[in-house]
């Protein structure tokens, strides 16, 4: 179970660090920040979820951009897999938060 207080930060590497961007316009920055925002939802993805334990978020950036991202905790960091705008169906389950 995540336990969200535990985390110390984010996982970013050469790996990961603008495959957002190049794919869905969203910096590493916009994605840090919706997990500062609220209201934050977290879920469990249990589809994805095979070898290591994954998440899915829906928040919001500081200018107000509707992102989903899915991630995975690594040594108590945050590492994003993917992030994006949220689809019209996510955002209406997020503003019901």
């Amino acid at each position: 179970m995540l336990n969200i207080l535990q985390i110390q930060g984010f996982d970013w590497d050469r790996g990961n660090l603008d495959k957002n961007w190049r794919a869905h316009g969203v910096a590493s920055g916009e994605c840090e920040e919706m997990f500062f925002n609220r209201p934050l939802l977290i879920e469990p993805d249990r589809t994805h979820s095979q070898s290591e334990a994954r998440y899915y978020a829906l928040g919001k950036t500081n200018d107000n951009r509707l992102l989903f991202a899915s991630f995975t905790i690594r040594n108590n960091r945050i590492r994003v897999i993917s992030a994006r705008d949220m689809s019209r169906k996510e955002r209406i389950h997020y503003g019901k938060a």
